[in-house]
């Protein structure tokens, strides 16, 4: 038989009788760390949207369809960039970085509980280049030859003053922004005519009848606006840079009187102008 001494036997004891309590500790460790579960986002297939970009920031863009309604898509880190017409290659790629506004793209999304993200982006690459050109002020708003573009620049003495050289109206349904088929074939005629003046530029303005909030009509003039600036890009192949900065006017300014139905109707109207500056008329 073997004797232990008093203090040391208490040391002893202590020590087995902490031995229980620190296994069960790692134990309820072991076993919280088994109920840790980390999931991943849940993504669906979403849909597929067509139009402009109209605003964007680091991580996310605003694209405005035809017909005005505009969706909010978050990019990802694995958006993928598909480009058709040459200037990207392997060496350089396509990139969140070429999303720039005023281009027309077809995105691909997935839906999370969060919103749209982006699984792939598709451009032209000669949209790009207009884009990228109105944003680096270089684009060629007045010919497409570099030398007669800067003697154009050069002669403008004033690029806020225009003369109206023509004047289409299109029609809308009582607070609808989408477009008849009447008004698209009348924009590309607009359109057409409006490539035979000499620097010729496209004014765009929105208008609403007296029905509604001011607030409603803001919006639903902006929407019409919007609806025939993309018709007369994607569809017209009228220039992003041969358009100046559309507006919505609202009821503000109409055409007709707005207390009978026929002076509505011709009230709820978008404004295509043909403008010239007056330093460029006649060149």
């Amino acid at each position: 038989m073997q004797f232990i001494s008093g203090k040391t036997g208490a040391h002893i004891a202590l020590a087995m009788m902490a031995l229980p309590l620190s296994a069960g500790v790692h134990a309820q460790q072991d076993a919280a760390n088994t109920n840790i579960v980390v999931t991943a986002p849940v993504l669906t297939p979403g849909p597929e949207i067509k139009g402009v970009i109209t605003a964007r920031n680091e991580n996310r863009i605003k694209v405005t369809a035809m017909d005005g309604t505009a969706t909010v898509i978050d990019l990802g880190e694995t958006t993928k960039f598909k480009t058709s017409g040459g200037g990207f290659s392997k060496k350089n790629p396509a990139s969140s970085a070429a999303l720039l506004n005023g281009m027309p793209v077809t995105v691909k999304t997935m839906q999370s509980e969060a919103g749209l993200v982006a699984s792939q982006i598709s451009f032209k690459s000669g949209d790009y280049k207009t884009a990228a050109m109105i944003r680096n002020a270089t684009d060629q708003r007045f010919g497409e030859q570099t030398a007669a573009t800067e003697a154009l620049k050069g002669r403008m003495g004033d690029i806020d003053k225009y003369n109206v050289k023509a004047t289409t109206n299109v029609y809308f349904d009582t607070g609808k922004a989408a477009l008849s088929e009447q008004a698209r074939a009348e924009l590309c005629n607009a359109a057409t005519a409006a490539e035979g003046t000499n620097n010729a530029l496209l004014l765009v303005v929105g208008y609403t009848d007296s029905v509604g909030s001011d607030e409603f009509n803001q919006v639903l003039s902006e929407k019409r606006a919007n609806s025939v600036i993309n018709y007369l890009q994607q569809q017209c192949h009228w220039k992003p840079y041969r358009m100046l900065t559309p507006t919505g006017m609202a009821k503000a300014d109409p055409l007709a009187d707005n207390t009978t139905e026929e002076g509505k109707a011709q009230n709820r109207r978008v404004a295509v102008n043909v403008l010239v500056s007056k330093g460029l008329d006649g060149l």
